[in-house]
């Protein structure tokens, strides 16, 4: 908030040191100070005191002599000049004297000061000048506070709204202060529930094009045993293979929706051994991979001791390596191979089916990804964007590349102490 203080303290500042100036110069111009008004009437009592003196000490001629000087040397209208005798005894004022020399009556005068405003009306001007000053204060603290607020809260209701595309941050292209900030979070945090958004909205599409797939087969099989009772039996295996698949798709889609849960919510940790998980799970991927002739690796020497939730790293895991023995070529084999750095474990398997294509490393992760290729009609499922989830949760990292032999190689890393918002239940 450092900036942004900054800003409103120099507004405040300015504010005060222009009004204190502006307040001057308005004083000064109307001559309204109280300093000026007693300095002009004090000149003016002393020229004609100074007048007076000349006439009564000195007669006529020097006081004349001494007006005509005083002129030259500072007008104030100061004149001298002969009255009648009856009025000499009449009160003087401030801007007149009387004095009576022999038989004679002269009068001294001088002229009020030009632009006098009565010093009534200065309170007046000052309160006038701060009103200006605190209002053209109070509208740069409005456009430099106020009118951010009230763009973000007008985000924020588009947001409730469900209006994820709403975008702050332009209304503050010029700022660098902490108001700025807060614009450019506020607008990736839209982005990313615009993500979410359109991610679930894909995700129920492509759930509802998966399930739908084996219930209309199903729905053939029925209608093809209605007209051939014969064929009951094939068209009831067939039945059963496909609810066995919707029951295993319905298993994955309720599976990353626990995964990607508690991507976002602290989960069970217990201590536990990766490499010892990764060789059960091994051996039961070398016996179903017999039918197809492949061989995978058996076993993994070493230990990985560490803290993490053991059914998402069994997923992980089983995920990657039941995807490679799906994909790798018959009478081919998967390789995995485990190797430990700085705490960390990083697992790689690696088959050698047809591989993807560099566009496609990153969406094999996506749920239900389908190659980039139009002749390709090869889909992922939910297995990978499973195992992404349940890595990313135990703050490891997952990614793909092509394998040495040609086909497909993920590799996976898992620390010792798990990072982020992982909490023992």
């Amino acid at each position: 908030m450092r900036r942004l203080f900054l800003k409103a303290l120099t507004i405040i500042v300015v504010t005060v040191v222009g009004t204190l100036v502006a307040v001057t110069l308005v004083l000064n111009a109307l001559q309204t100070s109280p300093v000026a008004a007693k300095l002009a009437y004090q000149e003016r009592q002393i020229a004609l005191d100074l007048t007076k003196a000349m006439l009564l000490e000195n007669g006529v001629e020097a006081a004349a002599r001494f007006v005509e000087i005083s002129e030259a040397t500072q007008p104030l209208g100061l004149q001298l000049r002969a009255d009648d005798i009856a009025r000499c005894a009449g009160a003087e004022t401030s801007d007149s004297r009387l004095v009576m020399t022999g038989a004679a009556c002269y009068r001294v005068t001088v002229d009020p000061p030009e632009r006098i405003v009565p010093f009534r009306l200065a309170p007046i001007v000052l309160g006038l000048t701060i009103l200006i000053s605190s209002v053209v204060a109070a509208g740069l603290l409005a456009r430099n506070v106020v009118y951010p607020v009230t763009v973000l809260r007008e985000g924020l209701s588009a947001l409730a709204n469900g209006r994820y595309d709403h975008r702050t941050a332009q209304h503050f292209k010029h700022r660098k202060d902490e108001i700025a900030s807060l614009a450019l979070d506020f607008d990736r945090t839209a982005a990313r529930l615009q993500d979410h958004r359109d991610a679930q909205q894909q995700l129920f599409h492509d759930v509802s094009h998966e399930l739908r797939s084996p219930l209309s087969r199903i729905q053939a099989a029925s209608g093809l045993l209605r007209k051939n009772p014969a064929k009951l039996k094939a068209m009831l295996d067939r039945i059963d293979r496909e609810v066995e698949c919707l029951d295993g798709l319905i298993g994955e889609v309720l599976t990353l929706a626990r995964v990607s849960g508690r991507a976002e919510q602290p989960i069970a940790l217990q201590r536990l051994d990766i490499i010892e998980l990764l060789n059960e799970i091994l051996a039961d991927a070398a016996f179903e991979a017999q039918a197809r002739q492949v061989t995978v690796t058996t076993e993994i020497r070493g230990t990985f001791p560490a803290h993490g939730n053991g059914e998402l790293i069994y997923r992980a895991l089983e995920n990657v390596i039941r995807n490679a023995t799906k994909y790798t070529a018959p009478s081919s084999s998967v390789r995995v191979q485990c190797r430990i750095s700085d705490e960390i474990l990083t697992v790689e398997v690696s088959d050698q089916g047809p591989g993807v294509s560099d566009a496609d490393l990153d969406r094999i992760f996506l749920p239900f990804c389908r190659g980039s290729d139009p002749a390709s009609q090869v889909g992922y499922g939910l297995g990978l964007a499973i195992a992404r989830h349940a890595v990313e949760t135990h703050g490891g990292t997952i990614h793909a590349e092509r394998s040495i032999e040609g086909g497909l190689c993920v590799v996976m890393t898992f620390p010792k102490e798990q990072i982020g918002r992982l909490d023992n239940a």
